[in-house]
């Protein structure tokens, strides 16, 4: 039996999450709302802690999946009366900066690479390729707006203006979130919403983020020298350990490697 004396005061405790990796990728690291949902819930409730602390490295991804994190991580915080600090390390672009938005505190390494507050949608066109090859290309529907973009046929305009309309409406969330999160703290006189990025000293001056730190030493400065971190992640499935779903992990490495590689990572 363990006897606690109550006069004896437990150091400050900080639970650290770490955000790595493509948001919504299947795969190795997992990063999307069902996979964090325990590891947040836990980081947020187990031993009371003073914070939490997210170590962020990510080049973005899904908007819905960062947007289902962000808003669990809010919902937490608000639940426990818990402040949130972000970490940036590589990189916070894209979803990566929604992510790091949610937090109440933003700290990055003076060569993290912040922003990219937009919305892109890529694919590509091979309809030369079938005719040049002799291929017919068959396509039945049930709704004029269901081959929509298919790369196997010509670019229809209106379709270009329609998923232009989807990538307005999710930009308009994005900066919404932004500005919901850090407020008068954002520079309004400088173009933020563009897609740009920018290092951390630049994103500082921006208001994107709250200044230079690492999680230690600015935990420290503001728990006291005694602050124990401890950690939560997502653990991998038995059988991923054995292999059994390496072609899967092999496929989101290198479409995670090209996300990273954007950003000359």
């Amino acid at each position: 039996m363990m006897l606690r004396l109550p006069f004896l005061k437990n150091p400050p405790l900080v639970s650290v999450v770490r955000l790595s990796g493509a948001i919504g990728m299947a795969g190795r690291g997992a990063l999307n709302d069902a996979s964090l949902a325990p590891v947040l819930e836990a980081a947020f409730s187990k031993g009371k802690p003073d914070a939490v602390a997210l170590e962020i490295n990510s080049p973005g991804g899904s908007p819905v999946q960062s947007s289902l994190i962000g808003a669990r991580i809010r919902r937490l915080a608000e639940e426990k009366d818990v402040p949130v600090f972000a970490f940036v390390e590589d990189v916070a672009a894209s979803g990566g900066y929604w992510l790091a938005v949610a937090a109440d505190e933003i700290w990055a390494d003076a060569s993290s690479i912040v922003g990219s507050i937009g919305v892109i949608s890529a694919g590509f066109g091979a309809q030369e390729l079938l005719n040049r090859h002799g291929v017919e290309r068959r396509v039945y529907t049930a709704g004029e707006s269901k081959s929509m973009l298919d790369p196997f046929q010509a670019e229809d305009p209106e379709d270009v203006a329609r998923l232009k309309g989807l990538l307005g409406d999710i930009h308009d969330n994005f900066i919404d979130h932004v500005t919901d999160r850090r407020g008068d703290k954002l520079d309004g006189s400088h173009k933020l919403f563009t897609g740009e990025i920018w290092l951390a000293k630049r994103a500082a001056e921006l208001g994107l983020i709250d200044g230079i730190g690492h999680i230690k030493p600015t935990l420290m400065a503001r728990f006291g020298d005694k602050v124990k971190l401890r950690r939560y992640g997502v653990k991998k499935p038995f059988l991923s350990r054995f292999g059994i779903e390496l072609a899967k992990d092999v496929v989101a490495g290198i479409e995670e490697r090209a996300d990273f590689a954007r950003f000359g990572l």
